[in-house]
């Protein structure tokens, strides 16, 4: 299996290259300074103390994380990208440290929060998670959505950071056969991320992470945005 370099000297990860044509080709870009430390710091204070959560899949239930919501998609650096209509309807916190630590397998993300279940055949993998109700998003909706991972620490190559496979979005929802097929192929990218960087991803990109080997934590705001409007009589739980 081939990797990328992890300085961001490869293509994807130039700041110079336009996100939105890398957020496309590639499937994730790297934007490494988009909020100063100070703003870092300060919404750190209104989380879970390092080591004592692996984190929450519903900040946006919270006042102060739907106006970090818009603010980001106000931001000059991320307006191209999110500045089409798009919206916040999630935001998940990951906090992963030597203390609270683990690894995941290669995936691709496709369950999104929706206010309640819908019939309609093209729906399916609902499940519930934190008392709130998810469904596997259809491809169409998949392919529109952009999430936006805000890292509050430091993310160097021993604090776990996501592993991608460049472009295997492109292949649309993966059997477990394809996916392994597509990670072997590759090649594969670490992507380490400097406090207040972010990371752009598309919800297809096959991703996974290791486990955390340094001393420090890695906590991280997870935004997916999506189209306003969800198809098939689907309404977002929240959006900002």
């Amino acid at each position: 299996m081939r990797t990328h370099p992890p300085s961001g000297s490869g293509p994807s990860c130039s700041p110079s290259a336009p996100a939105l044509a890398r957020l496309d080709a590639d499937g994730y870009a790297v934007l490494p300074r988009l909020l100063p430390a100070a703003d870092c710091a300060a919404l750190s204070r209104r989380l879970p103390a390092p080591g004592s959560t692996t984190g929450s899949r519903c900040l946006l239930a919270q006042p102060w994380c739907r106006t970090l919501a818009r603010r980001l998609r106000r931001h000059a650096l991320l307006a191209p990208v999110l500045d089409r209509g798009l919206v916040a309807v999630q935001c998940s916190y990951f906090q992963k440290s030597l203390a609270r630590n683990w690894l995941v397998p290669v995936h691709q993300d496709l369950s999104v929060p929706v206010a309640g279940r819908v019939d309609h055949p093209a729906l399916q993998g609902w499940s519930e998670k934190e008392g709130e109700c998810f469904v596997q998003a259809p491809r169409d909706l998949l392919e529109q959505m952009v999430a936006v991972r805000l890292h509050l620490d430091a993310c160097g190559l021993e604090d776990g950071p996501l592993r991608v496979v460049a472009a295997s979005h492109l292949g649309g929802l993966l059997a477990p056969a394809a996916a392994s097929a597509a990670r072997r192929d590759g090649p594969e990218a670490e992507c380490p991320v400097p406090r207040g960087g972010v990371m752009l991803m598309r919800p297809l990109l096959l991703h996974a992470s290791s486990k955390a080997t340094g001393h420090g934590a890695r906590r991280v705001l997870h935004f997916l945005f999506a189209p306003p409007i969800a198809p098939h009589g689907l309404q977002w739980r929240r959006r900002a």
